[in-house]
């Protein structure tokens, strides 16, 4: 069995294939982990959704920004739509399959066995991964009920932007949505900071990589994420970064998780193998 994470898709549909065969995929017995964001900005947002899914058990999911961004659209059919993409979603015969689909996604997933753990954009630095899991599922509940349309209208926004536990309703649920799909950087008492979002060394000086706040409560576990296509690719213990911009002309990444192995990144449909 291998496993493999797959960095931000966006639509990519055909790069996702061609780094699939090339992995030698089995759906038997190898699993893929997508670190969310399938759908947006890329031109084959429909395809992907339906790709993905086909894999069943063999794609493991976790919900980005534009994913929930495309589950906001279509519980509120008065908003315009931006993107033909995600209206081709909208529009399709079995629009209500993929989005029943993508809307049971979690917004984090932990392997004990790998000690990994896997979110669209990062941790705040006081959860560890209990407290992460259990704060994703606080959404991942909301998301399956009956409250899912008006979490959806009220989850836009920046504030608050620092945590506390004693945050209630849609404050409390927003904040830890931005927190899984949206961080990139934060100062070192947490608070969350949405504006910067160019590679490390670019931002204000009183703000520093999520990942690289100190005494993380997360440290000592690997966390797979998205999310920063200007970070790219960034393998170290404690961390593996792979979006790599596939949507913007750079790479589809592949990172396997159970073994050492190089990273493979598809390219224009060209196959390059890293191993930084």
């Amino acid at each position: 069995m291998a496993i493999y994470a797959i960095g931000d898709v966006q639509g990519c549909h055909d790069e996702l294939r061609t780094l699939v065969d090339t992995l030698n995929f089995d759906p038997a017995a190898d699993q893929l982990w997508f670190v969310g964001d399938l759908v947006n900005r890329g031109p084959k947002s429909l395809e992907t959704l339906r790709f993905v899914r086909s894999l069943g058990a063999g794609a493991v999911c976790v919900l980005g920004n534009h994913d929930l961004h495309l589950l906001a659209l279509a519980a509120d059919p008065k908003t315009p739509v931006a993107d033909t993409y995600l209206q081709a979603v909208l529009d399709a015969e079995d629009r209500d399959e993929l989005l029943g689909w993508l809307q049971q996604k979690p917004l984090a997933h932990f392997d004990k066995g790998l000690n990994t753990l896997m979110v669209h954009a990062g941790v705040l630095k006081d959860w560890d991964v209990a407290a992460t899991m259990k704060l994703a599922d606080e959404v991942h509940q909301v998301l399956r009920g009956a409250k899912a349309p008006e979490f959806l209208r009220a989850m836009y926004g920046s504030k608050p932007a620092l945590w506390s536990e004693q945050l209630t309703g849609m404050d409390r649920l927003r904040f830890i949505t931005n927190c899984l799909t949206r961080i990139r950087y934060c100062t070192v008492d947490g608070e969350l900071e949405f504006k910067e979002k160019l590679q490390p060394g670019t931002q204000p000086d009183h703000l520093l990589p999520w990942f690289d706040i100190a005494n993380r409560q997360a440290a000592t576990t690997r966390i797979v994420f998205g999310h920063w296509s200007t970070l790219g690719l960034l393998q170290r213990p404690d961390i593996i970064a792979l979006d790599t911009g596939c949507v913007w002309g750079g790479e589809l990444t592949a990172v396997r998780l159970d073994a050492a192995a190089p990273a493979v990144q598809i390219s224009s449909g060209q196959a390059t193998r890293y191993t930084n």
